[in-house]
């Protein structure tokens, strides 16, 4: 995993879901200090990644948060450690650290579960436009 960016953290997500890509949009517009990259769990390196940490895609639902070198997150963790290193208002998300791990995933795997139900799903994985193609790993 030596074409990791060390510096970046690394946002595997469901290259497929309506939530899940706008998600990526969002964060990509609110990321002033150009910390994260990002990586369809579908694309080869998705899979390369999740085999390296020990993940079985097939488990992870809409998307995951990769620190190289240092740990990984997922579920209400992962969207918690991603509104906090966004600041700002969306920092004050992390009031929910303090609610049980079981509760903030019960919520997360809720939407998880209903997410192409009320999102929709595309076709494919969305192809990045050339102005945040660099956000992009691949």
């Amino acid at each position: 995993m030596n074409e990791l960016p060390k510096d970046k953290k690394i946002i595997l997500f469901d290259g497929v879901c309506n939530l899940c890509n706008s998600s990526v949009q969002f964060i990509i517009k609110k990321d002033k200090k150009d910390v994260f990259r990002f990586v369809a769990l579908q694309s080869e390196l998705g899979q390369k990644i999740t085999t390296h940490i020990g993940v079985n895609s097939s488990n992870i639902d809409s998307f995951l948060l990769y620190e190289p070198g240092n740990a990984y997150y997922n579920k209400a963790e992962a969207a918690l450690k991603i509104s906090s290193t966004l600041g700002g208002l969306y920092s004050l998300l992390s009031i929910f650290n303090y609610f049980p791990k079981q509760i903030s995933n019960y919520i997360y795997d809720y939407v998880a579960r209903n997410r192409y139900k009320w999102y929709g799903k595309k076709e494919s994985c969305m192809i990045p436009t050339p102005e945040i193609k660099s956000k992009f790993l691949e």
